[in-house]
């Protein structure tokens, strides 16, 4: 029966217990009818080749992620020549990407062999907290890098005065601790109650997945999640615009063809990882939520959770003259 299946999957569920509890029951009456002690994450379970499919195309995306982010970080520690604010910045968002992305991935790609897998309640919490706080961060930081490109281009005589030292700490601690309060604080103090529905149609604990699970009421936190993806994300987004149509207002005013045509490429691969990213995240948390979880969103959440984190390095550095020196660099003394 499905209400057995279910139980052996982490739910206690009373025998009195109706199949779906009445939206307005509380916390403490649902605890009386139901503890939840696990989900179970659908994913694709349903299409056994879609999953293989799925896998080897994740595992990719993955060690491309990792392997990418990696040197790059250690190219920016090892060449002196790299220890400047855009760098240090780059090597603040290649972190976020591995970690990032190390937080869902392993057991995403684990579940992907996995029929219905499972995961504890806690669990699922820290992932959601982690996963949450990492995004925003990459949020506020994205932002902050292109406020740096903009200062590098429009006041070049300036700019090491400008961001300086203190200043590149100052903004890289303040992008993390924001983003720890505006994410994962929420998240922990705010009651909500499942009333014994544990089935997340998701690869992996996915907050807006599971709190459509949720059935208590939601309109309080509803609208903080509206208000803070305004906050961590159109906000962000605006001053990126901003800041790169003044880049481009100071590209236009480079006389050498071949400069203006290097810095629009480079703006231009810049701003298409970024639309990818925000877009995705946009669409996700600021449009009307609804309590049915759609398969289009698992495929949305794929650009932002694994795309964006793998081209990062190709976009940001690796196309760029003086990773690829620093990394010819380190290389030939490897062989020496």
């Amino acid at each position: 029966m499905p209400g057995t299946a279910l139980c052996k999957h982490g739910v206690v569920r009373s025998s009195q217990q109706p199949r779906r509890a009445g939206p307005r029951m509380n916390h403490l009456e649902a605890e009386n009818y139901t503890k939840i002690t696990s989900f179970i994450l659908v994913g694709v379970s349903e299409q056994p080749v879609l999953q293989i499919i799925l896998f080897l195309l994740g595992l990719t995306m993955y060690l491309i992620t990792i392997i990418g982010n990696s040197l790059i970080i250690v190219l920016i520690v090892l060449d002196a020549h790299l220890h400047t604010p855009m760098y240090f910045f780059l090597s603040n968002l290649s972190l976020l990407d591995i970690c990032g992305s190390t937080t869902t991935a392993p057991q995403s790609l684990i579940n992907c062999l996995r029929d219905y897998p499972s995961i504890s309640y806690n669990a699922c919490y820290a992932e959601m907290g982690i996963s949450l706080c990492f995004a925003v961060t990459e949020c506020f930081l994205l932002a902050i890098m292109a406020y740096d490109r903009f200062v590098a281009i429009s006041s070049p005589l300036r700019y090491t005065v400008i961001m300086n030292k203190a200043v590149c700490l100052g903004l890289a601690a303040t992008s993390w601790l924001v983003s720890f309060l505006v994410s994962v604080i929420p998240l922990l103090v705010t009651p909500v109650s499942f009333c014994g529905q544990n089935v997340v149609n998701h690869f992996a604990c996915e907050m807006q997945a599971v709190m459509k699970l949720v059935c208590s009421d939601t309109s309080t936190s509803l609208v903080l999640l509206f208000v803070g993806s305004v906050f961590t994300l159109v906000f962000p987004f605006g001053l990126i615009i901003i800041s790169y149509l003044r880049i481009l207002a100071a590209v236009l005013k480079i006389r050498s063809a071949e400069g203006r045509r290097k810095a629009f490429s480079t703006c231009g691969s810049h701003l298409t990882v970024v639309t990818i990213y925000y877009g995705t995240l946009i669409y996700m948390y600021v449009k009307p939520q609804s309590k049915e979880s759609e398969d289009k969103d698992k495929i949305i959440s794929i650009f932002y959770g694994a795309v964006t984190p793998m081209l990062n390095p190709l976009i940001y550095t690796l196309r760029n003259k003086d990773v690829k020196g620093a990394l010819k660099k380190i290389t030939g003394k490897a062989k020496a």
